[in-house]
């Protein structure tokens, strides 16, 4: 993010986009690490403006899905294609991301932002889309017991779409001043160390990006509830997964979600995400950036591209 990358020329069905401002997630932090072996460009969630592309679109703010697909192949034919068996993906896998100036993206990836929607509140489209999917993945009702484990960005952002449905909803942290966060809007809200584990929960969705989060979901989940994985990590570690088994637990993996139902609830003001941004700066400083985005006092950080 210091150095120098040509600027990308789009391919046939490809827009080239001028990135204005992106978002560093915990995801970014693993690629660092060596999770996916990716190299090239990081970077996933950002918004941006059209300069070629759909005409449409052109001159229009955009927000872009990160999955890159054949539309081909059985599963996106089957209408799965974040499965897609030959996708690349923003930033993580084949494909340069968004902490540059100029990104090339497929057009059917883009989703256009409305005025109602800052530059920095469109960042938080990509990750409140991945909250969103776990209501898509799990009926909840407002008897439900759920807890959300982890309380940095992606689990606050769950813990608040979550609000939205209605159900007896805490956030589990070991942030105090992210709890804080969560305190603020609402959200009953715990840190791990005051918990009592008694497999009572309905559902757990582990956000904490670490192996010892699925340990504790498996101690808070009752039998035959519901696991939703969320976190991802570049060093693998043993888990015990016999809890699983022994009280038929059900363990969904969980990742992208739908853009058209996070635009709407930004729109709407349904998700605060202004008070989680902690930290920005300019790309140039973008060594600088990750290091404070790893620091567990900052919430968000964000990288400010267009000049």
């Amino acid at each position: 993010m210091d150095g120098n990358c040509d600027e990308p020329t789009p391919g046939p069905g490809q827009a080239l986009l001028a990135v204005t401002m992106a978002g560093i997630c915990a995801t970014d932090l693993e690629i660092v690490r060596g999770y996916m072996s990716f190299e090239g460009v990081l970077g996933h969630e950002f918004v941006g403006t059209v300069l070629a592309g759909p005409r449409h679109l052109k001159g229009k703010r955009v927000v872009c899905e990160i999955n890159c697909v054949c539309g081909k192949c059985e599963m996106c034919q089957s209408g799965l294609s974040t499965h897609c068996r030959n996708r690349t993906i923003l930033g993580i896998a084949g494909h340069d991301g968004c902490f540059a100036e100029r990104i090339a993206v497929p057009e059917g990836n883009l989703h256009e932002v409305p005025d109602s929607i800052s530059n920095e509140e469109a960042v938080f489209v990509e990750p409140v889309a991945a909250a969103v999917q776990v209501t898509k993945q799990v009926p909840i009702d407002p008897r439900m017991r759920v807890a959300v484990l982890g309380s940095g960005r992606l689990g606050l952002l769950v813990a608040q779409v979550l609000r939205t449905v209605g159900c007896r909803l805490e956030l589990i942290g070991r942030n105090p001043d992210s709890l804080l966060v969560g305190e603020k809007k609402g959200i009953q809200s715990s840190l791990v160390k005051d918990i009592a584990p008694r497999n009572d929960r309905d559902l757990v969705i582990d956000c904490t990006g670490s192996p010892q989060g699925l340990e504790l979901a498996m101690r808070l989940v009752r039998p035959r509830g519901t696991i939703v994985l969320k976190s991802t990590f570049a060093q693998a570690a043993p888990i015990n997964t016999a809890p699983l088994v022994v009280n038929e637990v059900e363990l969904r993996g969980s990742r992208c979600g739908p853009f058209p139902d996070a635009i709407k609830m930004l729109a709407r003001k349904q998700i605060d995400v202004l008070t989680m941004i902690s930290k920005r700066f300019p790309l140039d400083r973008g060594l600088e950036a990750l290091e404070a985005a790893a620091d567990p006092h900052n919430i968000k950080v964000l990288l400010k591209i267009a000049k």
